[in-house]
């Protein structure tokens, strides 16, 4: 048989051209069963869908007061092609506006995906209804101008801004981010929660948008309903939650802050609930609504008080002896300390050259020692446990202390559903090896623990949930704003029960000396015998200017209904500012008002005392409008 030289070429034509036709069936394939950006891209030449926004989800406080609710706004839209020889002047002087944005505008407008200069484009949103009242008496001269109504959001109180959260426009970042995790309800241009509570309930609040449409021509101009509006879908209002905040109490925190800086948090003990999370200096929350949005913000972000900074779960501070009793009952379980145990104090601890200061001499049992806030007590005991040789090494022991403090609700998130939530601190035995060497350090290294110095870092919002925990002898639930959600139910980790391993007999000497430090320790002058309130005194050290103030305590005793942190900064001594605001604020939740002249003197002395540093002008006290 003779060679032919095109034999086998004939065969590598055939299978290429047999490549081209799989991939073109392929492609087709593809386009019409499993890509629809083309049937989307037909869908939008020929319907126009006009969308209509929900009323976004009302918040009320823990007895049905609205926090926040809804008004009406509106968003200014322009049909291009019919505005052709609109009086460009007038129109900018009807809405206050400058002819350079008009023009800006405008461009934005041309590049919007699906952009027709027959269909309305939104030109401006969020007008209230005194921006909007003097627009509408004139609006009538211009021609394709309408109007779509929306909501924005609006306070019954000017408070409670952080927690409560804001809205804005939603951003290239967060639209991405939602689009991928198959979240299509936005668009560009749509309104979400940024922050607080608006944010972490984003999915309940927003509702599902209603959708009315219409038939296109090839110019893109409104026919007529599409099948005379039978597959329109109605709009479904967001829906409204409850939270735990007693916003009568929330007021009454942020007047009691006002030209301070710190934070206040209360919590109700056998729930978990929050009554009162003031972050302070604070805002008005109207302030971030509407167009103004943009300006006020700024403003807030500049101001050098960080009254955008959340402090009751971003802050950090040494918790300083409000950490004692975390302390003891780590030791009272390891069987290094009990209700008779007594240590000697010679104005501190004392071990070589090493000595911790205290402002006591002489032997101190443990209910003593909480009520008068002996360091030595509690370094003493720490020391015993840290360097027992039943542990095989200071490390080892280390680690058994701390897994006592995070069962107790330090060094990790609490889980709360307030959004930003900070860690605190509590080292592991790692660090200390790392810094000093495997072996190479003990309990008098890092003494500062004992007292809740050194690396120990807490948020106001652990501190208060510890004061929870201290309440119910042993357990707490995590706390949370959350308490109901209409047509929901709330997530269930917030109704679990958190148990510390800490037997509960250990928490009523603990809890003993925390009485006698209203009675007579450290904090006898805020005495109130009639709420029975048990609380621990702190001042943790600020190696930037002045001592911090801090006050945990819950009230009644043996059947408490509110636990409580306070931290004012740059305050110096605890029982002096911390401890009073925790006081009102108990009397306040428990009793309604303050009820004796002395109690009084003290409300007012603190509302209209300034601790601020020097950094800015006075931010002035909030009001309670009800």
């Amino acid at each position: 048989m003779v060679n032919d030289p095109y034999q086998n070429r004939k065969f590598i034509i055939g299978g290429f051209m047999f490549l081209v036709v799989a991939c073109y069936l392929v492609q087709l394939f593809l386009l019409q069963m499993v890509d629809s950006t083309y049937k989307d891209q037909a869908d939008s030449n020929a319907f126009y869908k006009e969308i209509s926004y929900p009323p976004r989800g009302v918040i009320k406080d823990r007895n049905g007061k609205a926090m926040a609710f809804n008004k009406d706004s509106y968003d200014i839209q322009i049909t291009v092609r019919d505005a052709a020889n609109m009086d460009t002047a007038s129109f900018c002087k009807a809405l206050g506006i400058t002819r350079e944005y008009f023009e800006q505008r405008m461009k934005q407008i041309r590049k919007i995906p699906g952009y027709s200069q027959y269909t309305p484009q939104t030109f401006m949103s969020q007008l209230s209804n005194e921006e909007f009242a003097p627009f509408q008496e004139t609006m009538f001269r211009f021609k394709g101008i309408s109007v779509r109504k929306r909501t924005l959001r609006d306070y019954s109180y000017p408070c409670g801004a952080l927690l409560l959260g804001d809205i804005g426009e939603i951003s290239r970042t967060q639209l991405d981010r939602r689009q991928k995790a198959n979240d299509n309800y936005y668009q560009q241009g749509d309104f979400i929660g940024l922050s607080g509570l608006e944010r972490t309930y984003e999915n309940y609040l927003r509702g599902q948008k209603g959708v009315k449409i219409w038939l296109r021509d090839a110019h893109g101009r409104k026919k007529g309903r599409y099948e005379d509006g039978a597959k329109d879908v109605p709009f479904i209002a967001g829906q409204d939650i409850t939270t735990t905040i007693d916003i009568d109490l929330q007021a009454y925190g942020e007047q009691l802050m006002a030209n301070k800086v710190g934070s206040i948090v209360a919590i109700e003990p056998k729930t978990g609930e929050i009554l009162a999370m003031v972050s302070a200096p604070t805002y008005d929350p109207t302030l971030l609504v509407g167009r103004k949005r943009s300006k006020e913000f700024m403003k807030l972000a500049k101001n050098p008080y960080k009254p955008l900074f959340d402090r009751t779960v971003q802050a950090t501070y040494p918790p300083g002896s409000t950490f004692k009793p975390a302390n003891t009952l780590a030791l009272m379980q390891e069987g290094f300390v009990n209700a008779n145990k007594s240590y000697i104090c010679s104005h501190g601890f004392h071990a070589g050259r090493l000595t911790v200061g205290c402002h006591h001499s002489g032997g101190l049992d443990l209910i003593s020692a909480i009520k008068l806030s002996c360091n030595a007590y509690f370094c003493y005991g720490f020391k015993d446990m840290i360097d027992n040789s039943r542990y095989g090494g200071a490390d080892k022991a280390f680690e058994i202390w701390k897994k006592y403090m995070v069962s107790m609700g330090f060094g990790y998130k609490l889980g709360t559903d307030a959004p930003s939530e900070k860690r605190g601190y509590i080292p592991n035995a790692g660090v200390y090896n790392k810094i000093y060497g495997e072996h190479h350090w003990k309990a008098t290294t890092i003494i500062s623990d004992a007292i809740g110095q050194g690396e120990i870092l807490t948020t106001p919002l652990q501190l208060a949930n510890f004061a929870a925990l201290l309440a119910n002898r042993g357990y707490y639930y995590t706390p949370h704003l959350i308490k109901g959600i209409a047509g929901a139910s709330i997530d269930t980790a917030f109704t679990t029960m958190h148990q510390t391993g800490i037997s509960a007999k250990h928490f009523d000497p603990v809890i003993e000396g925390m009485e006698q430090v209203l009675q007579h320790g450290t904090a006898y002058w805020i005495r109130n015998d009639a709420l029975g309130m048990c609380g621990k005194t702190g001042t943790a050290q600020n190696p930037h200017g002045k001592d911090h103030a801090l006050f945990i305590s819950f009230a009644p005793k043996n059947d408490p209904k509110i636990a409580i942190c306070v931290v004012v900064e740059n305050a110096g001594f605890g029982a002096t500012w911390a401890a009073p605001i925790a006081a009102l604020m108990t009397e306040k939740y428990l009793n309604g008002q303050i009820e004796t002249p002395k109690r009084q003197y003290w409300e007012s002395w603190l509302k209209e005392t300034n601790l601020l540093p020097s950094l800015a002008p006075v931010v002035p006290s909030t009001k309670i409008s009800k």
